[in-house]
């Protein structure tokens, strides 16, 4: 007796569909953080996931769509990290340290963000801006840097009247350099930001610069 295949319940229809489009997703940002939008060949894609061009056209609609759902997708990753971040039992010093150190952490683990970012840039930030799921996600770390801040000025901690959007700023550009200015600073100057031996220095080194800034002394104008 033939035996026939029992097709895919819709439910199994869902989840291969929601594997295939991951896998797409995982190859494509490694392509495009290897190329660069313009260099990324979605030919090469396919070919690395197994599947076709027109299945991820069929997925996506486009070049420029599937690099804006990377984008998102690479935004989304930290997003959540700053949702799951709990500080509120922590002092307002602690606090803050222990945000810088997630942003630290976080891009020394993803340096294909990094390299996104920079091309992104690059692109003049054309797919984020068109994108409505960056422009709903914002970012969680801005309404804990506010509970920080308010919570250190009020206890006379820190003396700095900053603005959540400048600190932020100031946290993501350290952690940002070390990472995408790697090869060109150990170049110039023979030191390796990301080696291993200097990674709880430069750790550390991120708190301290931030704290120090938040309570240091003002003087009046």
């Amino acid at each position: 007796m033939t035996s026939v295949e029992e097709p895919a319940r819709p439910g199994e229809r869902v989840r291969d569909a929601a594997r295939t489009r991951a896998e797409i997703l995982d190859v494509a940002t490694q392509e495009f953080a290897r190329a660069g939008f313009d260099g990324a060949r979605v030919d090469e894609i396919a070919a690395r996931t197994r599947t076709t061009k027109r299945m991820i056209y069929y997925y996506f609609g486009s070049k420029e769509q599937l690099f804006t759902a990377v984008l998102e997708r690479a935004y989304g990753v930290i997003r959540e990290a700053e949702q799951q971040l709990d500080v509120d039992h922590l002092d307002p010093v602690a606090a803050i340290r222990r945000l810088a150190e997630l942003t630290f952490d976080h891009h020394e683990r993803h340096p294909d963000f990094i390299r996104l970012v920079s091309i992104e840039n690059i692109h003049g930030a054309e797919h984020i801006a068109a994108s409505e799921e960056l422009a709903r996600m914002g970012s969680p770390a801005l309404a804990v840097i506010r509970r920080i801040l308010a919570a250190g000025q009020e206890s006379g901690l820190f003396t700095a009247d900053v603005d959540a959007v400048d600190l932020h700023a100031m946290i993501s550009a350290f952690c940002f350099f070390r990472v995408s200015n790697r090869h060109t600073f150990g170049a110039l100057f023979g030191r390796d930001l990301v080696a291993p031996a200097q990674r709880e220095h430069y750790r550390t080194m991120l708190g301290d610069m931030v704290i120090a800034y938040l309570t240091a002394e003002r003087t009046a104008d």
